[in-house]
């Protein structure tokens, strides 16, 4: 691990100071990922800002009906809270299908949207990778590239955003709240936080350099059922192959709401709106299901090792949205 000075940051001015005049700085929270990432040498930072005593530990009521979340929420925590269990079910089963009891109780709200891929190549140094090192290639593109990307890919990078989390919190419409080092704020909904790689995979977000994610914003709960469903290669502490966040609301026999959020295929969670808007006034039907995967996956391209994911992901699709249609 290379040396870095230390701070611990009381105030909030005091932690937007020491990112605005440290150039190469990192603001910490629970860690679970940053630490991991310094002792490879992947990430260097030249100074580390302790964030964890600042005052985004709440769970807070909105005026519009939903809930503020504030950053330094620790996931076992937020998957617990009994409004998140019964007005955001989807939320509270991603998160406990993430990583272990004893992560969930370090990982912060904030540090789980930033943390970056579980790709092989990323982690290991002796290997091109152009999100660690602009401009080197990528070896997963005809490697051992069975956990990758299958939408919104390109030929300079194929590696996944690992959060179950994000998935649930697109799925419900959630916005982050952040502050920049001139304590401006603004408000990014979840679906623009995470870029697409292109051909710049190293800049994996909109936030500016040294813009902190003080909170996330769930709208008011909306109509209908809602379930998570993560696909993985064994029962626990496994990263998802395919997963899928779904809110489906039925009157009568017909659909009236539907919604869905992909995970484990994309460098962000993946929406397909004109897949969802298939699906209203329809009458409830496995053919309608497998119809809406269908355009999901449509523009889905496999490297080879991953191409399982295209007919695992329809499935997945079609098997939450019947169940999350189903009454009970």
């Amino acid at each position: 691990m290379k040396p870095f000075t230390y701070q611990r940051a009381g105030e909030l001015r005091d932690a937007l100071a020491g990112a605005a005049g440290t150039p190469n700085a990192k603001f910490i929270s629970g860690g679970t990922n940053l630490l991991d990432l310094m002792k490879l040498e992947i990430e260097r930072p030249a100074h580390l800002i302790d964030i964890n005593h600042l005052p985004f530990n709440a769970i807070e009521e909105t005026a519009e009906g939903g809930l503020r979340i504030g950053a330094q929420v620790r996931n076992s925590t937020l998957a617990a809270d009994p409004r998140i269990r019964s007005n955001y079910p989807v939320l509270a089963q991603a998160l406990l299908a993430g990583a272990s009891a004893q992560i969930r109780n370090k990982a912060s709200t904030g540090g789980n949207l930033l943390q970056r891929t579980r790709c092989y190549y990323f982690y290991d140094r002796n290997m091109p990778c152009n999100k660690r090192k602009p401009g080197s290639g990528c070896a997963a593109l005809h490697g051992f590239n069975r956990m990758h990307a299958v939408l919104g890919s390109s030929d300079a990078c194929i590696a996944v955003h690992p959060s179950d989390m994000a998935v649930a919190m697109t799925v419900l419409d959630a916005s982050v709240e952040t502050m920049d080092t001139e304590g401006v704020t603004r408000q990014i909904p979840i679906g623009d936080l995470h870029r697409l790689p292109g051909t710049t995979p190293d800049i994996e977000t909109q936030l500016k350099l040294g813009e902190m994610i003080t909170a996330v914003i769930l709208p008011p709960v909306q109509p209908g059922r809602q379930l998570y469903r993560k696909v993985r290669d064994r029962a626990s502490y496994a990263f998802a192959l395919v997963s899928v966040a779904a809110i489906v609301h039925v009157a009568g026999d017909t659909i009236a709401g539907a919604r869905f959020a992909l995970g484990g295929v994309a460098a962000k969670p993946w929406r397909v709106p004109e897949a969802e808007a298939i699906l209203l006034g329809e009458k409830v039907s496995t053919e309608m299901f497998e119809r809406a995967a269908d355009i999901a996956l449509a523009n889905a391209i496999g490297r080879g090792g991953n191409d399982f994911k295209i007919p695992l992901a329809k499935r997945t699709i079609q098997q939450a949205l019947a169940a999350a249609s189903q009454r009970g």
